[in-house]
């Protein structure tokens, strides 16, 4: 038996027994409580990077322990293969993305086996199988079948170097493409969608019952998903005259209330009826201008509020349904169509925006709710809203107050929710010129991709029956091995891929040559792992409700609206479907803090990337498992040391030799059988109290302290064996130390506590099969605890104490402990800090 600690040794046997002995394949257990633990599924990328470790060492733990607990635990791996970044790597390499991708995929399987992971590599996964793919298909037609799927021509999101369209979510607060950081420009194009704002409300309400996620994703997502109370109001549209068209513009407001302040009138710039407006007049030039400039300008730039704002009249008006007032048409940059109707009735008093736009263009600005106590309040009472004043102001106003030249609703209380609100509503509702109405910021989800790597839409376009899906029985739809996208080429550039027949009247067709987004992919692959080898169905329903919904999800903050948002809106409408039982796919969310040298984040560009490879040549895994789960907490950001690692490496050699030497001396007999002094108890009491701590931290993600305490078991162990002489020590309370210590690292170290308990402390079974520790906090409980004597603040004594001893008893041996250093002096003050410290003030 060795008394050294060699980890490259150890570590590569005990992987191939684990393979050998299939100690990670898992299956449904009624008997046993589950769990599911699972990393989010990573890009094939190439080598894993310490992000990928940190990431999956946290949810390693967390599987392995709940096993040792008796737990059926899911622990599966897999890949989000399809996309962008396996097709430019493709390119930059001058090879094929399946070939790119597959070759990273086996390196990443090594990667991830070095590093000890207990997946089920039987369920193992990658989004671009077509095994895998021709149930995402699958689930577009089902989506087609509820009305959840629609293909239209809009403006969207047109990313010029990824050549392909962007969904909403994938544009950086910046304006700026998520992947590759290009300024995102807008085109109008024929794109599919699904429409995720059928489920928007239940996406919002059901944030509250996720009471395992971090309050910042809720709120992000409540934010971006952006519910909004208001008020549909219909403006009719009318020439300079003011004679009224049969033609109704209707604008969302989340402020009726303030209606009789609109002056002005705006449309955005991509708007349907701009051209119409102003087409032939001597007005088309000079709205043409704007509308180029917002084709310059991204979404953000515009919605900012901060960009220049600029505009062009029309020529044309609409009659304000309040009052019958006219008010002018502008077009404006600062307009979005995402956003409501892409119309938006300005009332420059209360919208910081439409105040700017007013000054600059000199238009009228009518205040028309006021903050209690300002003197306009009772300046204003005498005006109608025919003769309107305007306001003295260098700002607008956008807070609750008093209703002023509003007509019959003046003197009333304004601002969101306000009586105000509600009474100008209930008149235009009356005269159904208006309603009440709700409005979501979240937008359709734009899924379909013009770029080849990425899973085929089973859609037909037939010149005489339209939109055709692909039937069932003929998915999947195989993507193409033979495209060159070193040249650029995409789906549309291949004749035998796109022609075909109508599945409905067998004439001459073409198949649809987007792709899906790499999104719609990773939004439903948790639920699959439950049934990964399935052929006949997505799942079988009995094992999906079996291990789903996922008790712990581990990814970074990034994917807060884009994946997590889009998995929960599948999942629900899989509930709806019947597939499945739940309504939420994911209990509880962890996300994981970052790995950074120097304060910056690791990156190859930045020259401060540590390869796990090179660290787990010099150190071995578990140095690094260990290392890089006490270096922070879990949610926190990690500060890379070399220092740190190398100090880990030590403390495991001293576990090492302290589990060795204890199997020698229980061996040897060269102690006694069992010991009741002080020294033992106090190691007994210590070995129970980190059996409770380890426990505990696990089950709150607190995996820095949990090392920590082991620590702390690891010198209290060393600490008896030097104080008590060899032939004296309790024997058994060693080995109990040993054996427990073995256990409680086995999460974090896996290679090093097998070998420890099975060829150092002889068990048969792997200790990934054996039970976990359990806590007597009994056991833990000290009989006598040391307390520190003070006075005036200094320490003048230590003694012991009987648990439970009255205060008054603590008090009177306190200041016999310290008599000398009171004597003939008054003692004004006594403190007690029960079990701890005794205070004592003298003058």
């Amino acid at each position: 038996m060795s008394t050294k600690y060699n980890p490259h040794e150890i570590e590569i046997k005990w992987q191939e027994v684990w393979e050998r002995d299939g100690l990670y394949k898992v299956t449904e257990d009624p008997d046993k409580d589950k769990y599911y633990v699972l990393e989010m599924f990573p890009y094939p990328s190439g080598d894993i990077h310490m992000g990928h470790v940190r990431n999956y060492t946290i949810g390693d733990v967390v599987a392995r322990q709940l096993t040792m607990t008796g737990k059926s635990v899911l622990h599966p791996m897999g890949w989000d293969s399809f996309g962008l970044p396996a097709e430019n790597a493709a390119i930059k390499s001058n090879t094929h993305p399946a070939t790119w991708t597959y070759k990273n995929i086996e390196r990443q399987i090594a990667n991830f086996q070095r590093m000890g992971f207990s997946y089920d590599w039987d369920r193992k996964l990658a989004s671009s199988d077509v095994e895998y793919y021709r149930w995402g298909q699958w689930i577009f037609l089902q989506f087609w079948e509820r009305g959840l799927v629609e293909r239209r021509k809009s403006p969207v999101n047109w990313c010029p170097d990824c050549k392909t369209v962007l969904a909403n979510e994938q544009v950086l607060g910046d304006g700026v493409c998520w992947r590759c950081k290009s300024v995102v420009e807008k085109r109008d194009l024929e794109q599919w969608y699904f429409k995720i704002t059928e489920y928007a409300q239940e996406l919002l309400d059901d944030l509250d019952t996720l009471t395992g996620w971090p309050e910042r994703v809720k709120t992000m997502q409540a934010n971006w998903i952006g519910r909004s109370e208001g008020a549909e109001v219909d403006f009719t549209l009318c020439d300079a005259e003011g004679e009224p068209s049969d033609q109704k513009i209707t604008v969302f407001t989340t402020r009726p209330d303030t209606l009789f302040g609109c002056t002005f009138f705006l449309l955005a710039p991509e708007h349907s009826l701009v051209h119409e407006l102003v087409h032939g007049t001597e007005y088309a030039a000079d709205v043409a201008a704007v509308v180029e400039q917002a084709k310059r300008e991204t979404a953000v730039e515009r919605a900012s509020g901060e960009a220049p704002k600029l505009g062009a009249f029309t020529g044309r008006y609409v009659i304000n349904p309040v009052n019958g007032e006219k008010v002018p048409v502008w077009v404006s940059n600062y307009v979005l169509m995402d956003y409501g109707t892409g119309a938006v009735m300005a009332v420059p008093s209360g919208d910081q925006r439409d105040f700017e736009f007013a000054r600059k263009y000199g238009l009228p600005v009518p205040p028309v709710v006021v903050a209690k106590g300002d003197p306009l309040a009772t300046e204003l009472a005498g005006y109608c809203d025919c003769h309107m004043k305007d306001a003295p102001w260098e700002e607008a106003y956008d807070g609750p107050g008093i209703m002023v030249q509003s007509g019959d609703f003046t003197g009333m209380q304004g601002g969101k929710g306000s009586e105000g609100m509600k009474a100008v509503t209930e008149s235009l509702l009356e005269r159904g010129e208006g309603r009440f109405s709700i409005n979501f910021r979240l937008r359709d989800w734009l899924i379909s991709r013009q770029r080849y790597w990425g899973n085929p839409i089973p859609a037909i376009h037939c010149p005489a029956c339209g939109l055709v899906p692909v039937p069932e029985d003929q998915l999947p739809v195989v993507l193409p091995q033979d495209v060159d996208v070193t040249k650029g080429e995409t789906l549309a550039d291949h004749p035998e891929f796109y022609e075909t027949t109508c599945p409905k009247c067998g004439g001459a067709a073409r198949r649809e040559t987007d792709t899906m987004d790499t999104f719609t992919c990773s939004s439903w692959y948790y639920i699959r792992y439950a049934d990964a080898r399935n052929s006949e169905a997505i799942w079988d329903k009995d094992k999906a409700d079996y291990w789903m919904p996922v008790d712990q999800y581990i990814g970074g903050i990034e994917h807060a609206i884009l994946h997590l948002l889009y998995s929960r809106f599948f999942t629900k409408v899989f509930r709806d479907m019947g597939i499945v039982e739940f309504n939420e796919p994911f209990t509880n969310l962890l996300t994981q803090g970052m790995v950074k040298m120097d304060g910056e984040v690791m990156s190859k560009s930045k020259g401060n990337v540590v390869s796990p490879d090179e660290m787990i040549e010099k150190y071995g895994c578990d140095a690094l498992r260990a290392y890089i789960l006490f270096m922070a907490p879990p949610d926190k950001d990690l500060e890379w040391s070399y220092e740190g690692l190398d100090g880990m490496y030590r403390w495991l050699g001293r576990v090492w030799r302290l589990v060795t030497s204890a199997a020698e001396e229980s061996a040897s007999g060269c102690g006694v059988a069992a010991s009741g002094d002080a020294a033992a108890k106090k190691l007994h009491r210590e070995m129970h109290r980190v059996i409770g701590k380890v426990t505990q931290d696990i089950a709150a993600f607190q995996l820095n302290t949990s090392i920590a305490a082991m620590m702390e078991l690891t010198n209290a162990a060393y600490e008896y064996r030097n104080t008590v002489e060899e032939g004296s020590r309790d024997l058994a309370l060693m080995r109990d130390v040993a054996e427990t210590l073995t256990l409680l690292l086995a999460p974090y170290t896996p290679h090093m506590s097998e070998e420890l308990w099975r060829e150092v402390l002889g068990k048969d079974v792997s200790v990934h099969r054996a039970s976990w520790p359990v806590f007597d906090a009994g056991a833990a409980s000290a009989d006598v605890v040391e307390m520190v004597v003070q006075v005036n603040g200094k320490v003048r004594a230590k003694m012991q104490i009987e648990v439970g001893v009255a205060e008054e008893d603590i008090i009177a041996a306190a200041l016999t402990e310290v008599s000398d250093w009171i004597e003939n002096k008054e003692v004004v003050k006594v403190l007690v800090v029960a079990g701890r410290l005794v205070s004592v003030v003298v003058k």
